[in-house]
């Protein structure tokens, strides 16, 4: 974490009380802010940025303006997603958020395949303040702090060198990012009537929306069909070629999607971790059924989740946290599944 941001934060009384869970129908969650120091961020810059990202990424990178921002996926050779990035951009830089964890890793990947191109990439995590923010009030309290607020999910708007971009999701979220000095102010300008939330409660309102996260346990675990990626528009079947593009393009033309990623809820008394294996008495593979993209509490003893499992045994409701945990109770993602034919 950027270390005057870190004692910005504790030297200051955080924003109300803090939330454990995002209790939608609470009216304390009216609003709720957090801080998204676990995520990480790569900029990417230089005369041949976007043509380098464009054979990097899943998505058309072409795409991202300085008021629409993009998932995008970096894939392995045989066309595992390794990281899920939301690609924003301001100016001649494009920004890459991932989970922290991953930052090293990736970073070390994207340079090697520089070579010859006029390219910088550079681990900015500590260098921008990023701040999350939802709930029935967070659009006013924004303006109110004088910043432009983007009216569609992905859209982003610059105020002052402030990026805003609102998220996916049943309730108005927002992501904030910028210098120390502009997101402080704009800390206090929230302080008033904001309930602080964990970095856990930012990951649930994800799940809920469908938005899926690579960490550092499912990195080349899932082709990117698997976990949704072509329902979210973080991924593009006609941009051309980029690392892992004919597995890509293979599964969507030829081949037949067995697995896909559902909205899970479970009561379990050990809280299901990202990688875990799901197991059905259906399944006839010879691997598990199923594994969890992410999980977060909603309530105590009560676990949200995304997780990737066979078709089959989704709609049966057949499938279970390890080999007799507890089973899971699917529902499609917001977005739902297209009719199959």
């Amino acid at each position: 974490m950027n270390l005057q941001w870190q004692e910005f934060l504790a030297a200051r009384a955080a924003p109300g009380s803090e939330a454990a869970h995002p209790a939608d129908d609470d009216p304390s969650a009216r609003c709720t802010v957090c801080d998204l120091s676990h995520l990480g961020l790569i900029r990417v810059t230089g005369e041949d940025a976007m043509t380098f990202l464009q054979g990097q990424l899943t998505n058309d990178i072409r795409r991202v303006t300085e008021t629409h921002t993009q998932l995008s996926g970096h894939c392995s050779p045989k066309g595992r997603l390794l990281a899920i990035f939301h690609v924003m951009r301001m100016g001649d830089a494009v920004y890459l958020q991932l989970p922290r964890e991953l930052v090293p890793g990736i970073l070390a990947r994207l340079r090697m395949f520089v070579l010859r191109s006029r390219v910088e990439v550079t681990d900015v995590s500590d260098d921008l303040i990023r701040l999350g923010a939802a709930g029935i009030r967070a659009a006013d309290i924004l303006s109110s702090g004088g910043l432009a607020v983007p009216a569609q999910p992905n859209e982003m708007a610059t105020t002052n060198g402030v990026m805003v971009v609102r998220l996916p999701g049943a309730i108005p979220r927002f992501q904030i990012t910028g210098g120390f000095d502009a997101v402080a102010r704009l800390w206090s300008v929230f302080a008033p009537e904001a309930t602080l939330a964990a970095a856990d409660v930012w990951a649930l309102h994800d799940i809920r929306a469908g938005i899926p996260t690579v960490c550092a346990t499912t990195a080349d675990a899932f082709v990117p069909q698997m976990v949704n990626m072509q329902l979210i528009d973080g991924v593009s079947f006609t941009k051309g070629c980029y690392t892992g593009q004919e597995v890509v393009a293979r599964m969507q033309y030829l081949g037949k999607l067995k697995r896909r990623m559902y909205y899970a809820a479970v009561d379990a008394s050990t809280p299901p971790r990202p990688g875990d294996e799901l197991h059905s008495a259906l399944s006839t593979s010879e691997q598990a059924s199923g594994r969890v993209v992410d999980a977060r509490a909603a309530s105590p003893g009560r676990y949200e989740l995304l997780a990737v499992v066979e078709k089959e045994v989704a709609a049966a409701g057949d499938a279970r946290l390890g080999e007799d945990g507890p089973v899971l109770r699917f529902s499609d993602p917001p977005y739902g599944f297209p009719a199959e034919t």
